[in-house]
């Protein structure tokens, strides 16, 4: 099963990073595949400290803004517990981890992580579906660079509805920032 959320990860210097990510679940939560993109700060990060914190988050607006590297300010956080790296105070749960195996022979490397500490803040209240939608949206921004131009458009016209039908908000607001962020990319060129 893959879930959705935010990844906290640090480099060497312990400088954060935090980016979206649907790793490989196995068993309940006690480890992951984790699967980033070759030469993403992500992927730096994991490969030179081998560690980071995986958080079930139910605000859209970061992951939208984390998928497109916008984030309008650093979210609060606090120290991990078991591992050095940090918690974001606004998540549902959280799981800190190690790397215990690298695999980067493909494009998306292949990490295993086994959680060492896992927390709860509150509990996760479900996403409807305009943030199912949202997401959906985010995973395209990431890719644009490998996704046909028609296919995305196709795909971002499918998923607007259910924004517009049962999104609030933030949940507009969120759709509107990865549309921005799309259609820039087209007119721009990648460096957008």
């Amino acid at each position: 099963m893959i879930v959705e959320g935010l990844l906290t990860s640090t480099d060497s210097d312990g400088t954060l990073n935090i980016a979206p990510m649907g790793p490989i679940v196995h068993g309940d939560f006690q480890s992951f595949t984790l699967r980033p993109w070759a030469g993403s700060t992500t992927f730096q990060n994991l490969l030179q400290t081998q560690r980071g914190v995986f958080h079930i988050v139910d605000s859209i607006t970061i992951i939208a803004e984390a998928a497109i590297r916008r984030l309008t300010s650093t979210p609060d956080t606090v120290a991990a517990e078991k591992i050095e790296g940090f918690v974001l105070d606004d998540c549902c749960r959280w799981f800190e981890f190690n790397i215990t195996a690298i695999d980067t022979t493909h494009e998306r490397s292949e990490m295993t992580a086994d959680v060492v500490h896992a927390g709860v803040r509150r509990p996760f209240r479900g996403f409807n579906r305009a943030r199912h939608a949202i997401i959906e949206t985010a995973i395209l921004a990431t890719r644009l660079h490998i996704i046909a131009r028609e296919e995305v458009t196709s795909a971002v016209n499918f998923l607007s509805p259910a924004v517009e039908k049962t999104g609030g908000k933030e949940e507009l607001a969120a759709f509107k920032i990865l549309q921005d962020y799309i259609d820039n990319f087209y007119k721009e060129g990648p460096s957008a």
